[in-house]
């Protein structure tokens, strides 16, 4: 079979896009568990402000879906309440 050089220029593609929403994911998953891990008030409130924007953008690129924002936006509001 041949191969055609749009399928060489889609791989590169492919490689370059899977490679930004690894980094991407791993920064959205970093974030959130940051806050999770912080137990003083001061600090989470900052670590807090970082993750959410991280994950409105994550959300906003398509890389996680809407109610999975959401969902973990919620996770750590709940957490930061609780240290209150």
């Amino acid at each position: 079979m041949d191969r055609h050089a749009q399928q060489f220029k889609r791989e590169r593609q492919d490689k370059k896009r899977r490679e930004r929403n690894i980094a991407a994911m791993s920064k959205l998953r970093s974030a959130v568990k940051n806050v999770l891990a912080s137990s003083k008030q001061d600090e989470a409130e900052k670590l807090y402000k970082d993750a959410v924007s991280i994950i409105d953008k994550a959300a906003g690129k398509g890389l996680i879906k809407k109610n999975t924002a959401a969902r973990r936006k919620s996770r750590i509001t709940r957490h930061l309440n609780s240290l209150a």
